[in-house]
């Protein structure tokens, strides 16, 4: 029997960031292998029109949690949704739920974040380091916790190139810094923004690097772990806009290590974290890298590669253009292919739109696409190396039966596996479409391939044109073309007329 699973039996487990991707896994794994464990407490604020309980609802009533039902009927009493806001002191939680956290918590998994890399860093600071603060607070108020698992990113220390399992620190103190968040303006934190961040690219690596350093000052006498994940597989941009043949071109190495781990993976080092922390307490903070580069690499090269067979061969309905990824490292060269490949397209698309009597669209699409492109620059264009001391210390520390059903083992991973697998999840789940359809989508990626060919035929005749109405040489190689296709022509019929 899995003692992993065995240990969450019977526990009281509390998850910040639930209604995120990774969170949702983490309980849809827990209910399905720990059917038995007490409850799961979740922090949910009233989001879009809708209550607390109707959040919980509607997720649990996702594909995601179908075989969770099957297993474990009783679901919706494993679930106690408490609101709150990690906005607001105290979360905004009231006496008598906190009073319920406080005394019956047994493990605590801290996924909450921003993960928005333009985030203003006053936002940045209140989730990722503030909020961090208040839930060790109320971590050290727990008679009956037994671990505190926090989830950061391997990307907290990407000013480095080689990273250890440890903590490093910061040139501010995390605490001065939200001591100053209460009495800065907006316009001075934009201002010193950058001086703040330094080296990092952005505000969320900063304040993930800060959230570390609180973790490490306040843990107490609590046993901590913190996890380390790279690019979790689902929050990885899905693929619409590659999909979709928005997305044509990006500014990429295409031989750095496109760091990917698929979010099962990250979920099952949590739930083994989360034991072995319980069960063996650490003398200290361990820290695990959760990454592939390292045991599994796959470049940015070959995944665009496999990407596109992928699409080729299950094909997302109603393209906008044909699949297609070039790569460049060239500045100038990925301002071409945008103007080019992506807000010409886009302009074109609009008028059309304009002129059949409907809103334009595209372009706005095209330039938030772009954007965030952008922001992903920075780590596609770059490749880190992180040790795994403490990663591959817990998996020899499993039994065989931990390691099949709580496998974090990224060695065992086949990437073109994993990309099928992944578009077709895309595909079925997320863009909701049906396997019936994919020969009249691979139809239309024909049509799709048969303009484009044409439109380029086109724009070269024009170009050609206009260079021969301006040069004389110009006009002499075309005239020298057709003469030659000429006498080509006339001797392929004149021989025709002899064999006859």
């Amino acid at each position: 029997m899995s003692m992993i699973a065995a240990f969450y039996g019977g526990k009281s487990i509390l998850i910040t960031g639930a209604t995120g991707f990774m969170g949702k896994v983490l309980m849809e794994k827990l209910l399905r292998t720990s059917p038995n464990l007490k409850v799961i407490y979740i922090l949910v604020r009233p989001k879009a029109g809708q209550t607390t309980q109707q959040r919980v609802l509607q997720m649990l009533n996702s594909k995601l949690f179908e075989k969770v039902k099957e297993v474990c009927p009783n679901v919706h009493e494993k679930i106690r949704a408490i609101y709150a806001d990690l906005n607001q002191n105290d979360f905004a939680i009231s006496k008598e739920d906190m009073q319920e956290l406080l005394s019956c918590t047994d493990i605590i998994f801290h996924c909450a974040a921003t993960v928005r890399f333009d985030d203003p860093l006053r936002h940045a600071v209140q989730l990722n380091v503030t909020a961090t603060q208040q839930l060790l607070l109320m971590a050290s108020q727990m008679p009956k916790l037994e671990a505190f698992i926090h989830i950061s990113t391997a990307f907290s220390n990407c000013n480095l190139k080689h990273i250890d399992e440890v903590i490093y620190p910061c040139p501010v103190e995390p605490k001065q810094l939200i001591d100053s968040m209460e009495w800065l303006d907006d316009a001075i934190i934009d201002e010193i923004t950058p001086k703040l961040i330094g080296d990092r690219p952005n505000t969320y690596t900063y304040t993930k690097a800060l959230g570390e350093m609180v973790v490490h000052q306040e843990s107490g006498n609590l046993n901590i772990a913190i996890i380390r994940p790279s690019i979790v597989g689902a929050t990885w941009q899905e693929p619409f806009p590659a999909g979709k043949g928005f997305l044509r071109s990006i500014r990429a190495a295409p031989k750095a290590v496109a760091d990917v781990i698929p979010v099962d993976t990250v979920v099952n080092l949590m739930l083994a974290v989360g034991w072995y922390t319980a069960v063996h307490r650490p003398k200290s903070t361990l820290i695990y890298h959760c990454i592939s580069g390292n045991l599994n690499p796959c470049n940015w090269g070959k995944m665009g590669i496999q990407l596109l067979a992928t699409f080729e061969k299950v094909p997302f309905e109603r393209a906008f253009r044909r699949p297609n990824a070039d790569f460049t490292t060239n500045a100038i060269t990925n301002q071409y292919w945008n103007a080019v490949s992506h807000r010409a397209p886009a302009i074109i698309y609009d008028f059309y739109l304009r002129l059949t009597g409907r809103k334009p669209r595209m372009t706005k699409l095209m330039n938030r696409l772009l954007r965030t492109v952008s922001m992903l620059e920075y780590f596609v264009n770059r490749s880190w190396e992180w040790s795994t001391y403490n990663t591959e210390m817990l998996m020899a520390e499993l039994s065989p039966e931990d390691q099949r059903v709580f496998n974090f083992d990224v060695r065992q991973l086949n990437w073109l596996e994993y990309i099928e697998n992944y578009v077709l999840g895309v595909k079925k789940y997320l863009l909701k479409e049906d396997m019936a359809g994919v020969p009249e989508a691979k139809q239309h990626l024909r049509r799709l391939r048969n303009i484009h060919y044409l439109f380029n035929t086109a724009l070269f005749l024009i170009a050609w044109r206009l260079l021969i109405a301006r040069s004389q040489i110009a006009r002499n190689v075309w005239f020298f073309i057709v003469s030659f296709c000429y006498k080509f022509l006339s001797y392929f019929r004149a021989s025709s007329t002899l064999k006859v």
